[in-house]
């Protein structure tokens, strides 16, 4: 038995054990009220919301993204028939282009002050290049996927000349396939890192990015630009609209997207990650979208969030990498959308590559009681990579649950749960069907839902064993005739209206 086999049997042995306690759930559930506000229609959801993030070093192994990793490719298109992936991470400014096989890694700008954490590698030790092969097999990747892609471009390390030389390249190879650049990530901690930290504010960061902006534009007519990408400070999302803003029209780079990160705590060590706090309301949430909201109004821009998962530095295993990550997932991916989200992308990929975004390690696995057991990295990841095999974690069936929802335009709700932590969403599809989503985040109380006038739909399960099972299952869909929703502790279910 492989590890990876091993690793399923333990849940499904759990599963078994459990499955009794949820029946016994169901039949106490405590009642909820629904109400939907169909004539009060809200935003659509993009056929593209769901989306991946990785770290673009990942393009430092051409086989990645190739149409050669038939896995990866197999388990994009079951996530999403038109995904978003988005490459950028901490790695984006620290990569450098190398057009040809002689090119040589150029020197650090003038402008650049060089911070190295305690424990951690210096970021240029961990520097690489990205190459036309990488381009052109992300290209065929994309092609075999039907997904588009953000492409990150170095701000941290490079100049404006560097970024222009590669834009040209990536935006004539990706073509249709590049949804828009994203120059520098999280630039809000610059002062960490690359800058002077005394003198670093969001204005400072606009001017390098006009800078490097206008060379991309001056090089790729009709270049589109996504930012500031900030790790979740709205405050610059605010400043940066008001300059784009003030420029004349013809001033303007074409921003097509505001864009921000989000995750819910950190590091893996904080005493705030647990299940119980993740399944919670986070305010933030609302605030963050508000603020991000009125930026885009501002400049005439979609917004999105474009990394963000569990618990930032590489998620914590038994948090991160369960059930109860799914249910989490499931329930944020919503809310973006009934605020008006283009799209979510959570961030993963390989161990390496977010190690080395990270400085060189994954601060989760101190907190593992065996390193060496066959376990996905980071611990956030929804695809991981374990003995040669791609596998959908927890996090990826509350994406998969989310992507029912594409296409659909929300409807605002009032949903009671009463003593249950429950969230409930709904949508019509453009056939006029009604789609019902209930997450039930509680870890024992089931709830019920009445549903007047609907009781002929289609049922869709998202389901384990527990909060803490390190599987999820998302059912392909069963015929229902009843109008009550009965949906177990800690799971999920959508109801499609027939």
């Amino acid at each position: 038995m492989s590890s990876l086999d091993r690793r399923r049997f333990v849940a499904l042995t759990a599963a078994a054990a459990l499955t009794p306690n949820l029946r016994a759930f169901a039949q106490t559930a405590a009642t909820a009220k629904l109400t939907l506000h169909t004539d009060q229609p809200g935003p659509t959801v993009p056929e593209d919301f769901i989306g991946l993030s990785y770290e673009i070093q990942q393009l430092s192994d051409p086989s990645f993204f190739a149409p050669s990793n038939h896995g990866l490719i197999a388990q994009f298109r079951a996530l999403a028939p038109h995904g978003v992936l988005r490459l950028g991470g901490n790695t984006s400014d620290v990569g450098w282009w190398k057009p040809t096989p002689n090119s040589k890694q150029p020197p650090l700008p003038s402008n650049v002050i060089l911070r190295t954490p305690p424990g951690e590698q210096s970021p240029m030790a961990l520097s690489y290049a990205v190459t036309p092969e990488a381009v052109r097999n992300l290209r065929a990747f994309l092609d075999a996927t039907d997904w588009t892609t953000l492409f990150g471009i170095n701000l941290g390390t490079s100049t404006p000349q560097r970024a222009a030389e590669e834009a040209i390249f990536v935006a004539k190879t990706l073509g249709p396939r590049l949804e828009f650049f994203q120059v520098g990530n999280e630039p809000d901690g610059f002062g960490r890192r690359f800058r002077d930290k005394a003198t670093w504010t969001a204005d400072r960061y606009f001017d390098e990015w006009l800078a490097a902006a206008n060379a991309i534009r001056a090089a790729v007519p009709g270049a589109k630009f996504g930012l500031p990408d900030t790790a979740g400070n709205p405050h610059w999302s605010t400043v940066i609209a008001d300059r784009i803003a003030a420029l004349a029209p013809q001033d303007r780079p074409n921003v097509a997207d505001v864009t921000h990160h989000y995750y819910f705590t950190g590091p893996p060590s904080n005493p705030k990650a647990t299940l119980d706090q993740l399944l919670k309301t986070d305010p933030r949430v609302a605030k963050v979208a508000e603020t991000t909201r009125a930026a885009a109004i501002k400049v005439g821009a979609k917004y999105r969030m474009t990394e963000g998962n569990s618990c930032y530095r590489g998620g914590k295993p038994g948090f991160s990498d369960v059930f109860g990550a799914a249910l989490w997932t499931a329930d944020y991916a919503l809310s973006l959308a009934s605020f008006g989200y283009a799209g979510i992308n959570l961030h993963g990929g390989s161990g390496k590559a977010v190690a080395d975004s990270l400085g060189g390690t994954l601060p989760g696995e101190l907190l593992m009681p065996d390193p060496k057991a066959p376990h996905p990295r980071p611990f956030y990841t929804p695809i991981a990579e374990i003995d040669g095999k791609y596998v959908a974690e927890p996090v990826y069936f509350g994406l998969k649950f989310v992507q029912h929802f594409a296409g659909a335009t929300m409807v605002p709700v009032d949903f009671d749960p009463g003593a249950v932590n429950a969230t409930a969403y709904a949508a019509k599809l453009p056939n006029g069907h009604t789609l019902i989503a209930v997450i039930n985040k509680d870890a024992t109380q089931s709830t019920e839902i009445t549903l007047p006038g609907r009781s002929k739909g289609t049922l869709y399960r998202l389901s384990a064993p527990s909060l803490t099972a390190h599987e999820a299952n998302l059912s392909n869909g069963e015929r229902t005739k009843s109008s009550t929703l009965n949906v177990p502790a800690a799971s999920a279910m959508i109801f499609l209206e027939n």
